[in-house]
């Protein structure tokens, strides 16, 4: 898996952090407040993605889709108030409760150590990977980003985002590599075609959001663990320790 790896590229939400499921807690708290304090049995991962991809030609596809909250949920307050009601529960979210996978950090400094060059190749947006690098308690508490990847690349740092390999190739060519000396780290189908479109190979670590592609993901993926325990002690038996 390491055999003449320099760089290794880490996937951020559903990867390194355990963040998948907080859009849903975040909208889901975000419809018990705005409507009369209970929740319809909804599927809000889709209905969320349902209604961004209907509102994606307009100017502010979330804003839209508050638009539909309100009037789905009969609230008072108009789509503008709901969506700062949304961005006040997601800061908060983004800033106390997201995490860290169990061991995670231990692998990011145990590589680190052994002097690889790591990298975050990320779909998320500039407003989540800031909260990420400043100001999320346990991040900056277990393993600060900027002090151990070279290179953290989001969303508005590319014109095409996963499974479109220009992230990986724009880390390759800032650090100087090639893709036999790379290893993506991912957790979701789009990040495994993201990249073999780059011809890396990839480490998939399970993620249970993921499941309704697990049988692709293994078939595209060298490596899978099943979390970074895993992981890190199938890296340091390569390693001879």
């Amino acid at each position: 898996m390491l055999k003449n790896k320099k760089v290794i590229i880490f996937d951020m939400d559903g990867t390194l952090i355990d963040s998948i499921g907080i859009w849903n807690a975040i909208d889901e708290e975000l419809i018990k407040t705005i409507g009369d304090g209970t929740i319809d049995n909804v599927d809000i991962a889709k209905q969320r993605d349902d209604k961004l991809k209907e509102y994606k030609q307009e100017q502010d596809p979330y804003l839209e889709y508050c638009g539909f909250l309100k009037e789905k949920y009969h609230a008072t307050m108009s789509k503008e108030e709901i969506k700062k009601i949304r961005y006040e529960i997601a800061d908060r979210y983004l800033k106390e409760v997201i995490d860290y996978k169990p061991n995670a950090d231990k692998v990011i400094k145990y590589l680190k150590e052994k002097g690889y060059i790591l990298a975050v190749a990320s779909s998320t947006n500039e407003f989540a990977m800031e909260h990420y690098k400043k100001e999320n308690k346990n991040i900056m508490k277990k393993a600060k980003l900027e002090d151990y990847f070279s290179v953290i690349y989001a969303k508005n740092d590319v014109k095409a985002i996963k499974p479109n390999p220009e992230v990986h190739d724009k880390i390759m060519e800032k650090l100087h590599v090639k893709p036999e000396e790379c290893l993506i780290v991912e957790d979701a189908l789009v990040g495994v075609e993201a990249a073999n479109n780059a011809n890396i190979e990839v480490a998939v670590i399970y993620d249970q959001y993921s499941d309704s592609n697990r049988e692709k993901i293994n078939q595209l993926s060298q490596y899978q663990f099943k979390d970074f325990e895993e992981m890190l002690k199938e890296i340091k038996k390569e390693l001879g320790e």
